[in-house]
């Protein structure tokens, strides 16, 4: 097995995003988006959310953020026809806190209106056995959606190196998908603090056990810089129609609630800041101590942010928080 650079940031490439950044000192600063939508009637009498209304309020938060007349529209300046796109689910907890099947179910039918057939649509995690446990059906037909675990779909032969990380990536990462919508949950970490857009990429690699030392810092961070990831990944949709303030990554009914909500974002660094301070506040609700005092404050959301990596911000400042 041979270290290559083939999926870290070359020497190069670092000295091209410093002359990047020369250029443009002195200009403002854009503002990163974070769209959320909510909907206080999303769940039936039974308690589960109903599709129809899913659908409605993934359309809203989609529209808001992308704009255009239509949700066709919107999801056109996401994908287009000929690529074929992953949808990076969260199942590692089962039922209840896993990206839920009826959001994954609304994102399928609107790519296949902006063009993406199902053969070209691939949801995918760590195991077949946690998409299953999550209450998916694993399939792995080319000529429709498939639903596969990284043991189906095998990891690469070199190793992805950038900083303290070194892992092999997923191929439906690296050689099956063009690009990848990341589909994490709203929750807590008991080990990171929380675990949202830059957590879920550990489901990419073959040796997320070896990263949560430290609170995950700065692995998560490194993780994110593999070329892949930074790559392919076009944009993160958060699932917060059940959110847990404690006890995750396990599903734990006691400290979860119902949110209501997705969250959209191109930039992965200010939807992990914007859905921490959510958690945070439900903490300090309910008379829990902030992560901080608990040793867990996910610090490595600063340093995916910081001059190294420079993978979003997580200045309030610098955080458009769009509520529709």
């Amino acid at each position: 097995m041979r270290i290559g650079p083939q999926h870290g940031i070359t020497r190069r490439g670092l000295l091209e995003a410093a002359l990047a950044s020369t250029f443009a000192a002195g200009a403002a600063p854009e503002k990163s988006k974070v769209v959320i939508a909510r909907d206080a009637a999303l769940r039936a009498a039974g308690g589960s959310p109903e599709s129809g209304r899913v659908l409605k309020m993934l359309d809203r938060a989609m529209q808001s953020f992308y704009g255009g007349d239509s949700p066709s529209d919107a999801w056109k300046k996401v994908v287009r026809p000929g690529e074929v796109i992953g949808l990076k689910v969260n199942c590692l907890s089962g039922k209840g806190a896993a990206t839920s099947p009826v959001l994954v179910e609304a994102i399928c039918e609107r790519l296949q209106q902006a063009g993406v057939p199902q053969k070209d649509i691939v949801i995918w995690d760590r195991l077949n056995s946690d998409l299953e446990s999550a209450g998916y059906r694993v399939a792995s037909r080319k000529d429709r959606i498939r639903c596969i675990g990284n043991d189906t779909g095998g990891y690469d032969n070199e190793l992805a190196v950038y900083g303290s990380a070194g892992s092999l990536l997923s191929r439906t990462l690296t050689r099956t998908c063009d690009a990848v919508i990341n589909l994490p949950v709203l929750k807590d970490h008991g080990i990171v603090g929380v675990t949202l857009a830059l957590k879920n990429l550990f489901g990419a690699i073959h040796n997320p056990n070896k990263y949560h030392v430290n609170a995950g810092d700065p692995y998560v961070a490194d993780v994110n810089m593999f070329e892949p990831v930074r790559r392919k990944v076009r944009l993160t949709i958060c699932d917060a129609l059940t959110a847990q303030y404690e006890g995750g990554p396990s599903y734990m009914p006691q400290w979860s609630w119902p949110y209501n909500g997705v969250m959209v974002a191109r930039d992965p660094v200010a939807l992990d800041y914007t859905g921490w301070q959510i958690l945070e506040r439900k903490r300090a609700e309910k008379g829990m101590k902030p992560l901080r005092e608990l040793h867990r404050e996910p610090l490595y959301i600063a340093t995916a942010a910081d001059a190294r990596h420079r993978l979003g911000t997580n200045d309030p400042n610098l955080i458009d928080v769009v509520e529709v």
